[in-house]
């Protein structure tokens, strides 16, 4: 029998610059998933600091990213739950300039605290490509949990099918995508012909990567503050899965702080492969398209 995993999509309004006070509404989200079942909690990207890379003090601020990482490592374990707890910028020194750099990078934790991967951003959205840097042409790797086989990816990854193909078949089950994504990422034009275009992106594209892909996808956004209907936060956190589409009632259809539990039923995705064949295809020696699947071992676990 196929097991199923409760998941809580925690939909953040991240407070710019608030780092402490994002940390401790994090924390009480995930006491309260703990306390609802859940075996992993998720939160969105720059769920800490928000996306403001030119205030002096964010750089400084990225500077703390260990302190933060080791902060969820205990809440994981003392909740006995797995995290990602969304991206978290992380100031470097640069090893060839010796200038500091940033990079932007979510975490599996497990239930005992422990790190059992980690995934740098590599499809910068372009606001992002001064200040960032890539994972340009690092392996996108797959993450054995206690979930089972996990793929990482981070907001604008979402549009790259490519990303997904090379999870999926070094055997992938389950994609997590933490995200910052907003109503007004979209051009003038593109909002002057749909004020909620990229709400239709994500909606379309979240279950479309779930079905090509027969995984389940776990999209996390930051939200809008409660109450506050007219945010430009797209918020929409969901797991999708084939045949049924988008799941998590409490954010969804939502743009506001908020949080899901989702009990997700790993039998949709054995019955998507069952029924699409996609990795069976991929697997294929023959097959007609190339991926960057390194080796055989990764068409094994197919």
């Amino acid at each position: 029998m196929a097991p199923t995993y409760r998941i809580a999509v925690i939909q953040l309004h991240p407070k710019p610059m608030r780092i402490e006070a994002n940390y401790a509404k994090a924390a009480q989200f995930i006491q309260d998933a703990a306390n609802k079942g859940a075996q992993l909690a998720v939160l969105p990207e720059y769920h800490l600091t928000n996306w403001v890379p030119d205030d002096p003090k964010f750089s400084d601020l990225c500077g703390q990213w260990e302190n933060y990482l080791n902060k969820y490592r205990a809440l994981a374990q003392k909740h006995n739950i797995c995290l990602v707890p969304g991206t978290i910028v992380e100031r470097h020194q640069d090893e060839e300039t010796g200038e500091d750099k940033l990079i932007n990078v979510a975490y599996f934790i497990d239930n005992k605290g422990e790190i059992l991967g980690r995934y740098q951003k590599k499809n910068l959205w372009h606001p992002e490509r001064p200040y960032l840097t890539s994972s340009t042409h690092s392996p996108h790797d797959v993450i054995e949990t206690p979930i089972g086989p996990v793929g990482l990816l981070i907001c604008w990854d979402l549009a790259f099918p490519e990303a997904f193909r090379e999870l999926i078949t070094a055997g992938a089950k389950i994609i997590i995508i933490p995200t910052f994504w907003t109503l007004s990422d979209c051009s003038e034009y593109g909002l002057s012909v749909n004020p909620r275009s990229e709400a239709l992106f994500l909606e379309s594209t979240i279950t479309s990567r779930a079905f090509e892909n027969t995984c389940a996808v776990v999209f996390v956004n930051a939200g809008g503050p409660a109450g506050s209907s007219s945010s430009n936060y797209a918020g929409l956190s969901r797991v999708a899965v084939p045949f049924l589409g988008a799941l998590g009632e409490e954010t969804k259809d939502s743009g506001e702080e908020g949080m899901s539990i989702v009990d997700l039923d790993m039998r949709h995705v054995e019955e998507a492969e069952a029924n699409y064949k996609v990795r069976q295809d991929l697997a294929r020696e023959d097959w007609y398209y190339v991926y960057r699947d390194r080796t055989m071992t990764g068409r094994e676990k197919l």
